[in-house]
């Protein structure tokens, strides 16, 4: 049975996720852009704001659903290309491994290290930089792992279309940059013109951070931060879907 074709296996998904999370272990840059690099810019972030730490509480919650999105799209998408251009996707894909189990297994692994990520940056925006949040800061973990699995899968799907690792990093600004301005971190989005107002109604990184600002606001779970949490889910299941189905053995 083609590779392609083979149904999704359980086995195969944690064998390669294992193998992904092996390769993070032996390569100690990475880890430290993962796991660290988040942790440096919230704390750097907190001290800009010394003198003002409203402005700190109404940014740093959103912050922490972009970092993990951003540094998870630029890893995913490297290491993902570096598979293909070394010829380790094409042995792999020739085996009995589908495509659907090699991008769920790179989802579970990076899944993973979203969830450390995320508990980092939470943590110690909550407990030690005192950002300041009415709900649940396990609210806060929730959106900040669905947007570290996003990029995931938005890096899976970006590293299909590139040659290079320098074309890779090249999408940054075409698929990232433009959600970082309109996902209403800046300014509200209700205050853009309205034409940029719709675009940024059809971007996910927009819903991250109205799911940010909703635990940020609201003692409760409200109804827009489920729509908000459903989306940005339903955008990362898609994505993944889209990198299966692109993802190539090799570059052309």
């Amino acid at each position: 049975m083609s590779s392609t074709t083979a149904p999704l296996s359980p086995a195969r998904t944690l064998a390669t996720a294992a193998r992904v999370l092996r390769q993070l272990a032996h390569d100690p840059r990475t880890v430290a852009l993962l796991l660290l690099v988040p942790v440096l810019l919230i704390t750097l972030l907190r001290y800009v704001f010394d003198g003002s730490p409203q402005t700190f509480d109404s940014i740093g919650a959103s912050l922490l659903g972009i970092f993990p999105l951003i540094t998870m799209f630029l890893v995913t998408s490297i290491a993902t290309l570096r598979e293909r251009t070394t010829g380790t996707l094409e042995r792999l894909l020739s085996m009995p491994l589908g495509k659907g189990d090699l991008i769920a297994g790179y989802a579970l692994a990076f899944g993973a290290v979203a969830v450390l990520q995320s508990l980092l940056a939470t943590g110690l925006s909550v407990w030690a930089l005192g950002l300041d949040v009415m709900g649940s800061p396990w609210l806060l973990l929730l959106v900040a792992v669905l947007d570290a699995l996003l990029g995931t899968a938005l890096g899976l799907f970006v590293s299909a279309f590139a040659a290079s690792e320098f074309q890779a990093v090249q999408f940054m600004p075409a698929v990232i940059f433009p959600q970082l301005l309109l996902c209403g971190l800046f300014i509200p989005r209700d205050r853009m013109a309205p034409f940029l107002e719709a675009v940024s109604n059809v971007l996910p990184m927009s819903y991250a951070v109205d799911g940010m600002n909703e635990v940020l606001h609201h003692t409760e779970v409200t109804g827009d931060f489920v729509r908000d949490v459903l989306i940005v889910a339903g955008c990362a299941l898609l994505v993944l879907a889209l990198g299966a189905a692109t993802l190539r053995r090799r570059t052309a």
